[in-house]
């Protein structure tokens, strides 16, 4: 754990030397291929960024049954692994480094998009509509997950982990937040089974644990990280025992030796943040609650971030919109707004690799901001 508040300073991450503590949140950006490769286009965007500490890449998944959306990338097939491998090495061309979330999507799915019937813990559905290549459709009722099912799923983790080294990242990050299939597992209103994976908070982290001990075992636990999202009610998500829920989950995997653990919307005055930095004995990574994106604000929750006992801090807008956000905020320079429009589903450079640059924009910070933002350097 850290005690200094200046993100901007060299940092750790196991193996991994880092130029300082500022990490790039994964953003599903709906830009590859039909069938999950990444594009040129992509392969641009995460070069544009790789002055970020370390670039967790965008959800891929590990079997066709996970896509959740139309082009959103994949980790399963040779093809998959040569335009990853474009990525990652235009990456460390630019003194970049990489980690790659690994995500099934469960019954956030659709046979419009994947020709197959979703599968969850349970045969509850998602409570309103996805997106599919024909637009939002009504969702499906997904097929409860058999013991198979779930153990050939973390066998799918295993071996897309093993197809992300190849492909050249450093690790991994297993995807247990968000309402996706793990955080399903998790959370009781969307895993009613009666058997080892069901009923008791003991019981529903299992299969997160098993598939991280799946991962760990084929890659290296030093190379794995989890991201969660406590509290978190994203596509139809409730938890109720959230404050014991995390505690069960975390003494499990404690002692695996993981990479880090990844805390989204990380809140220091909530009981829960506080309870897992407490129990939590490696490295952790909060990403802040940012109500407004500028330079002063993204400051301000990075260094309350690490003053809290986070140990990296995960931006997610910030990165989109600024591919030279740590110049910016190194100088105390204005960022680029967020163009939402373009977020996901449109395609295109538009909103994706066409954020200007500082030198491109012609703003410059005041000797003022500098000061204020970055005093001790300035000195």
């Amino acid at each position: 754990m850290t005690n200094s508040t200046d993100f901007l300073a060299p940092a750790r991450l196991g193996r991994l030397a880092l130029p300082h503590h500022l990490v790039m949140a994964p953003l599903t950006r709906n830009r590859a291929e039909a069938d999950g490769t990444p594009t040129d286009l992509m392969t641009a965007y995460y070069a544009q960024r790789a002055s970020a500490g370390l670039i967790i890449g965008e959800a891929a998944t590990p079997n066709a049954v996970g896509q959740t959306y139309p082009n959103i990338t994949a980790i399963h097939t040779d093809r998959h692994v040569e335009g990853w491998r474009r990525v990652t090495q235009a990456v460390r061309a630019e003194g970049g480094r990489m980690f790659l979330q690994l995500q099934h999507g469960g019954r956030v799915s659709h046979p419009e998009t994947t020709g197959l019937r979703p599968v969850a813990p349970s045969p509850v559905p998602l409570p309103e509509t996805i997106f599919t290549s024909r637009g939002h459709q009504q969702a499906v009722v997904p097929r409860e997950m058999s013991p198979d099912d779930i153990r050939t799923t973390a066998a799918d983790f295993a071996a897309a982990a093993r197809r992300a080294v190849e492909a050249g990242f450093e690790g991994v990050e297993v995807h247990s937040a968000n309402g996706h299939l793990l955080h399903q597992f998790l959370a009781a209103n969307t895993n009613r089974r009666t058997d080892a994976y069901g009923g008791p908070a003991e019981r529903r982290v299992r299969f997160t644990v098993e598939v991280t001990e799946a991962v760990a075992d084929a890659i290296g636990a030093d190379r794995v990280g989890v991201r969660v999202s406590p509290g978190g009610t994203v596509n139809g998500i409730r938890e109720d025992d959230t404050d014991t829920l995390y505690p069960a989950l975390v003494a499990r995997l404690k002692d695996l030796g993981l990479a880090y653990l990844h805390l989204v919307h990380a809140d220091p005055a909530t009981d829960w943040y506080r309870r897992i930095r407490a129990d939590w004995p490696g490295t952790l990574i909060g990403n802040p609650v940012l109500t407004d994106l500028t330079t002063e604000a993204v400051t301000r929750a990075a260094r309350e971030m690490l003053a809290a006992g986070a140990d990296l801090v995960a931006l997610g807008r910030p990165f989109l919109a600024n591919p030279d956000l740590v110049d910016r905020l190194r100088l105390g320079a204005p960022l680029n707004p967020v163009r939402d429009r373009y977020l996901m589903y449109v395609g295109g450079a538009a909103g994706y690799t066409d954020y200007p640059a500082l030198h491109e924009t012609g703003a410059q910070p005041s000797s003022d901001s500098i000061v204020a933002l970055d005093g001790p350097r300035v000195a």
